[in-house]
């Protein structure tokens, strides 16, 4: 399958189902709101290293999760109930970003957090677009998660932890509130073995571009 390039002024993307078999569908366009999230409507991320044109993506399958089927381990319900984390909402967006591309660089991996991609989902964050849940402890930031909220999807970006089970408190948050707004679904894009034991499942491409056509809408309800 071709990767099909993108005049850096487009907004139009070609059909996922199109992408190589890596998930690869596209280079270049740009991150204008617009385009974002246009892009995720139809299932397609951007993902790519410092230095790199924009590739954009649509794996098959793709891992998500439904809020309702959250695995909590018996530890973490301890957790929460001892009141060791305070959870909030909104309150440390860029804070959240930055820490997620410097635990990665920390491990000494790549981060596809580039100050480009932080401007671009500061600007959606600052739309009502773009979300984030923030860990403390002790006044300290330690864990946190952000993605995009369209209608009742939440397409997850990344998530970091400083101290064990930071991270798996702000997705437990994260649950709880989708459930209580009758949100349905949240995209973890690519299989990682840390989501599936918290109940993160594959299904095909076209069963989530299904679930996108009912529920990814121009809306916002997180």
């Amino acid at each position: 399958m071709p990767i099909f390039i993108l005049n850096r002024h487009t907004r139009i993307f070609p059909p996922a189902e199109l992408a190589r078999e890596d998930g690869l569908l596209a280079v270049g366009g740009n991150l204008e709101p617009e385009t974002l999230l246009t892009a995720y409507e139809q299932g397609i991320f951007p993902w790519y290293n410092r230095g790199e044109p924009i590739l954009w993506w649509s794996p098959d399958p793709r891992l998500v999760l439904y809020p309702q089927e959250l695995h909590v381990s018996r530890r973490l319900k301890r957790k929460l109930r001892q009141g060791r984390f305070r959870i909030t909402v909104d309150q440390a967006f860029e804070e959240v970003m930055t820490a997620c591309a410097n635990v990665r660089l920390m491990k000494g991996q790549e981060t596809w957090i580039t100050e480009e991609m932080l401007q671009a989902y500061v600007t959606l964050h600052e739309m009502g677009w773009c979300r984030s849940v923030e860990t403390w402890q002790d006044g300290q930031l330690v864990g946190g998660l952000y993605g995009i909220a369209l209608g009742k999807v939440f397409f997850g970006e990344s998530m970091f932890s400083l101290v064990s089970d930071a991270s798996k408190v702000a997705l437990k948050a994260l649950c709880d509130r989708m459930v209580e707004r009758g949100m349905k679904l949240i995209d973890c894009q690519v299989t990682t073995a840390h989501l599936v034991r918290m109940g993160a499942k594959e299904i095909p491409r076209q069963e989530f571009l299904a679930l996108l056509r009912r529920y990814a809408v121009r809306k916002k309800l997180f």
